[in-house]
């Protein structure tokens, strides 16, 4: 599906979801997928706190990238950040300029997070960073690795330095770190 018929559809789209029944978000993030965006919401809405999938919308006709019936857009939200997945195609494809990042509390969230995203298809990165199977990007941040960045100084300065070497982060190295 070529960009200019990825938009009409998404107008078209919103055409049609206004409606004084439903409260509009003022800001919701447009996520590109190619013709997944309902398996995705539907994994994040099972991963993460906050996040369910809402309304989603069919192809009332075909079109270049599919055919009547399929899923255009998708209403959903991860961890209470209203989105709207838009699969148009194999010709956007995500990347690193942007990604979700998610504060936990501990290193068995932490895990649980990292584990459900790349166990799931996804790949690891560095410093806390990986990808789904979508290829959209998250960081899973610990509270005590931006705390101690925050710091500044020498504590920040080791705990930037312990974080560098890290995939998943490890709060109990961050912490040692943090503390000299």
């Amino acid at each position: 599906m070529g960009w200019r018929k990825a938009i009409s559809l998404l107008f078209e789209w919103e055409l049609q979801t206004k409606r004084k029944d439903r409260a509009m978000a003022k800001n919701t993030i447009c996520l590109w997928y190619d013709k997944d965006a309902e398996d995705a919401a539907r994994f994040y809405a099972a991963t993460f706190p906050d996040s369910a999938v809402g309304a989603v919308t069919r192809a009332p006709g075909e079109y270049p990238a599919g055919k009547q019936g399929d899923v255009l857009v998708v209403e959903f939200t991860v961890a209470g950040i209203p989105c709207i997945g838009l699969n148009g195609g194999p010709a956007i494809k995500h990347s690193e300029a942007f990604s979700f990042q998610i504060a936990t509390e501990d290193q068995e969230e932490t895990d649980r997070y990292w584990n459900a995203i790349v166990g799931n298809g996804g790949q690891e990165s560095e410093c806390g960073w990986c990808k789904d199977k979508w290829g959209l990007s998250w960081q899973i941040t610990p509270r005590v690795l931006s705390e101690a960045l925050s710091a500044g100084g020498d504590q920040a300065k080791r705990a930037f330095d312990a974080m560098m070497t890290m995939r998943k982060i490890d709060v109990a190295a961050i912490e040692a770190a943090r503390r000299g």
